[in-house]
């Protein structure tokens, strides 16, 4: 048996694994050890997992390892190392979404009580896979930081005093300290790609549809499900496992032309990149994002790229209004379904942004909501129809402090959303939530880190549909620059 040497020892890709496995150089079973080994080792300082099932983990791993021995493996992902957000079903463990209002029962119970797997889960079941356990999330994937009156807040990989972002969090500190190669999460306003940013890992927004969730998501055609990973290449390879129709779900898109990875390094050459450092918004950037935008900008241009900075046509419209319109009536739907006294249980934030932007709601407001996102989605087309990619900063600021709900502001006192101009997570991601407005693919790619050590990560967004191009994009910017392989501390030297 060969050695297995992976780029990063404690940090393999699942490419990588997939690669070893077939020449035999590792199997599953050591894959599935080391992941165990990894949360073992930083789960205490994260909190990055809700549930374990190593025991479960373990069987998986030595059938995976029987199948490649024997040439009858499921397919390149049989055996990878995988986590899912505790938002997805999963069949035979609990799906708490964080809150309290939803009871966990006795684990002799969770079969009956969570019999089926979300259609994600169903196909990394099918193709082999390795479940290792579920990721946190704030109650309800309602915000852009990982904590929860269920189970306390999620750490950064490079600091764990500082936040993961949200509300996928558990799944990019999982990732990005090597506790599974790659795990599944869900972006209703920026939830996989803030953490990717906070966390010097790569996250994908893929085309609303091309990942089937059921069942639906409350916050709507607003929410997505998305690769979680390391790599560009390891994203691209996720898609193809999960980004398949699904009866279920009634809005899935048909199966892709052809796999992700294909033509994936066909390079940049003549493809328009827009550049937008702020989305033509006032918003003050950290200066390492600044120059994380600028540096991609130039490495997409040195591999004949067409570059120019231009923003889209967007200040005119209350795009952040009527997100919160949508956003915050399907919560406060979620909520009602738990019954009366339900309001005063749920995390305070929640609470106070439900009573602010939903409570007294009208159907007029939402269709109006709804005609500025029919708008919103109008101009991004046509600008597409100019520019095939924009570049913009995934976050304005790099990671922030624990116990905090946002860069400037202490914790909500419990009474409301903070107030005007406080830290209600949609004031501080203003790159994120519009693209799920408008149903659109959105990568971010980390980017460098700051004078601090802390990473930041920069978007690519597209025209629907148009996944593997973004992805082809992702892959060009992250091989003509050394800065997007970032690394926490504890797993460099």
């Amino acid at each position: 048996m060969s050695a297995f040497t992976p780029r990063h020892a404690a940090r393999p890709t699942a490419l990588e694994l997939s690669e070893a496995y077939a020449v035999g150089s590792t199997t599953p079973v050591e894959a599935t050890e080391a992941a165990l080994a990894a949360i073992e080792r930083h789960d205490p300082l994260v909190h990055a997992m809700v549930l374990l099932d190593a025991d479960g983990a373990r069987r998986a791993a030595h059938e995976s390892t029987e199948r490649w021995r024997q040439g009858r493996q499921r397919g390149p992902a049989d055996g990878i190392p995988t986590t899912i957000k505790d938002i997805l079903l999963t069949r035979g463990w609990p799906t708490l979404r964080g809150s309290r209002l939803i009871p966990e029962h006795a684990p002799d119970d969770w079969a009956r009580q969570w019999p089926e797997d979300a259609p994600a889960v169903a196909r990394l079941r099918e193709a082999g896979c390795v479940l290792l356990g579920k990721n946190a999330t704030p109650e309800f994937a309602w915000k852009g930081v990982t904590d929860s009156l269920r189970h306390g807040p999620t750490g950064n990989p490079f600091d764990p005093r500082l936040t993961a972002g949200g509300s996928s969090g558990g799944a990019a500190s999982a990732v990005g300290l090597g506790m599974g190669a790659w795990s599944v999460g869900t972006d209703g306003g920026g939830s996989v790609r803030i953490p990717a940013a906070f966390t010097g890992t790569v996250a994908l927004k893929p085309t609303y549809g091309r990942v089937p969730l059921y069942p639906a998501s409350p916050y709507g055609t607003l929410a997505h499900a998305g690769p979680m990973t390391t790599t560009v290449a390891d994203a691209a390879f996720l898609l193809d496992l999960i980004g398949m129709p699904d009866a279920r779900d009634w809005s899935a898109l048909p199966a892709p032309p052809r796999t992700f990875l294909d033509g994936l390094d066909d390079g940049v050459e003549g493809v328009r990149v827009a550049v937008s450092p702020r989305l033509g918004l006032a918003v003050d950037n950290h200066p390492a994002v600044d120059r994380a935008v600028a540096e991609a900008a130039q490495v997409l241009a040195a591999a004949g790229a067409r570059v120019e900075e231009v923003d889209p046509e967007l200040t005119d419209l209350d795009v952040l209004g009527a997100f919160h319109t949508l956003w915050f009536t399907g919560a406060d739907k979620v909520v009602q379904a738990y019954g009366e006294g339900a309001l005063e249980r749920i995390d305070p934030g929640l609470r106070g942004a439900i009573q602010r932007y939903a409570h007294g709601a009208t159907a007029g407001d939402y269709l109006d909501a709804t005609a500025v996102r029919m708008e919103l989605g109008r101009r991004m087309g046509l600008f597409h129809e100019r520019h095939d990619v924009l570049l913009t900063p995934t976050m304005p600021m790099p990671a922030f402090d624990l116990a905090r709900q946002g860069p400037s502001h202490e914790s909500d006192d419990g009474e409301g959303d903070g107030g005007e101009g406080a830290d209600l997570w949609t004031s501080w991601t203003p790159y994120t939530y519009p693209f799920n407005m408008t149903q659109q693919p959105a990568l971010s790619v980390p980017l460098g880190l700051t004078a601090d050590g802390l990473p930041v990560g920069v978007q690519l967004v597209g025209a629907r549909h148009t996944d593997a191009l973004v992805l082809r994009v992702g892959r060009a910017l992250e091989s003509g620059s050394d800065r997007t392989d970032v690394v926490p501390p504890l797993l460099r030297g």
